[in-house]
């Protein structure tokens, strides 16, 4: 069964329906996280590089090894960040992330492959920025891409330094 959503559309998918993609952007706006260096009226200007994706639980969005093609912002939900091992088939989970998260980031700005597997804990709603868009968006809107860049590297340093005081408390 799939669950519809307040702009209509569904799970299954990526959409471009921009009253979805407004939706999730105002959602974004509202979390502490990438979204953090922009205005309610950067908002509409924004999305019309961004299109969504809904997820099931379980459902994957990629899976290591797989070219590096968009970049997620998760709005709402949790995805399953996993890490392949030196045994086959075992993976070892690296990070849960949930709303106001990004995944993805790092391979779209040096284009290598997937280091990681993402999957839906549950059902899961995400801004999707492909690269080519992301490039588009640097290239059209400056500022408004120093914005949103600022917020990524926001995100992911504050996620870095989750790690290290993680790892650090384990000796």
């Amino acid at each position: 069964m799939q669950r519809k959503l307040n702009s209509g559309c569904t799970i299954g998918g990526n959409c471009e329906n921009i009253n979805c993609i407004l939706d999730l952007c105002q959602n974004m706006n509202d979390t502490e996280g990438c979204f953090n260096y922009l205005v309610h009226e950067d908002l509409d200007v924004i999305a019309r590089y961004f299109t969504t994706r809904h997820l099931s639980t379980d459902e994957v969005l990629w899976e290591e090894g797989d070219p590096c093609l968009f970049v997620a912002f998760v709005v709402r939900g949790h995805m399953e960040i996993k890490k392949d091992t030196e045994f086959e088939g075992k993976q070892v989970v690296v990070g849960i992330y949930g709303r106001g998260a990004i995944v993805g980031v790092l391979c779209v700005l040096d284009g290598s492959p997937r280091a990681i597997t993402a999957d839906a804990m549950d059902d899961v709603d995400l801004l999707i920025l492909s690269s080519e868009k992301f490039s588009l968006l640097l290239e059209e809107e400056t500022d408004l891409g120093i914005k949103l860049l600022k917020g990524m590297l926001f995100a992911v340093s504050t996620r870095l330094k989750k790690s290290m005081s993680r790892l650090a408390s384990i000796f």
